[in-house]
Parts: C-alpha cells; sequence; structure tokens
C-alpha cells in the first residue's frame, strides 16, 4: 500500500500550475461538499428508524459514507483523517442547514457541475489528465491533497 506521501508526491505532478492549484484549492472542497449534500438527499428512513437518535446530521446516507470514507484515511494517517473529519462535520453541518432553505439536491447537482467544469477547465490549463483517470482512489487524494497544501506549514 501507498503512503500519504506517495500519492502527494504522484498526485502533485499534475497539479504543477500555480492557476490548476488555485482552481483545485476551491472545486475539490466544493465537489466533496456537494457529494456530501447529495448523500443527505437521498431518503434515510432505516438509518434513522434503527438509530432513533432525532439527529438528521448524522442520520443519513452522507454520515455512512463518511465513515467508510475515514477508514481510507486512517490507513494512510491518523492526522489527516482527523483532519479530513472536521471538515467532513462541517460539511455536513452546513448542508443540514443549506437544505432547511433550498432542496439540497438540487444546490448539490449545481456546486458539483459548476466544481468539475472547473476542475477540468484547470487540467486544461495545466495540459495534464486529471489522476483519477489513472486511479480512482485519487478522488480521495485530491481533497487530502488540499488540506495539506493550504494549512501545512511547509
Amino acid at each position: 500500500m501507498r503512503t500519504l506521501d506517495q500519492w502527494f508526491a504522484e498526485y502533485a505532478v499534475s497539479h504543477q500550475n500555480p492557476t490548476n492549484k488555485a482552481i483545485h484549492y476551491i472545486c475539490v472542497p466544493a465537489i466533496f461538499f456537494s457529494i456530501v449534500g447529495l448523500l443527505m438527499s437521498i431518503p434515510s428512513t432505516i438509518i434513522a428508524n434503527t438509530l432513533q437518535l432525532n439527529a438528521p446530521i448524522i442520520e443519513n446516507w452522507a454520515f455512512v459514507v463518511l465513515l467508510l470514507v475515514l477508514v481510507f484515511y486512517i490507513r494512510l494517517s491518523i492526522s489527516m483523517a482527523l483532519k479530513i473529519a472536521v471538515f467532513s462535520g462541517i460539511c455536513l453541518v452546513i448542508n443540514y442547514y443549506i437544505g432547511q432553505i433550498v432542496p439540497l439536491w438540487a444546490f448539490s447537482i449545481g456546486v458539483f457541475v459548476i466544481a468539475w467544469i472547473g476542475q477540468f477547465y484547470g487540467h486544461n490549463i495545466e495540459g495534464k489528465k486529471p489522476s483519477f483517470l489513472k486511479d480512482l482512489q485519487f478522488l480521495l487524494i485530491g481533497p487530502a491533497w488540499v488540506v495539506e497544501n493550504l494549512f501545512s506549514r511547509k
């Protein structure tokens, strides 16, 4: 299994252009956020009836999927898993409140589409294909790479 640093090194190869990097710093979190919103939009009667906590922020499919995603990050780095867990919690809370104002699924689809257009535009500028076309695991490495680059002390 590759280490987080090995994943980052491979991911960085197609993310050298400053404009592409800036686009990724915005669009990768937006895509993650929108996927959380889409997953929260799936009816979760089974989860709510099983847990019976009356806590809509955790009684949904996004919370279940995020727990599984955290296993991937824990295997790579406990520190990164904690950072992603904090970001995931923020996504859950903000999406919950957005869903109180507008249809969450529609809002999430809009963010998802706009962010992917940005991503492909960035890769067009870079002149390199997105990493996930080589390995789908890069879809999970992208958020970690953004967190590492935006908040590291390097």
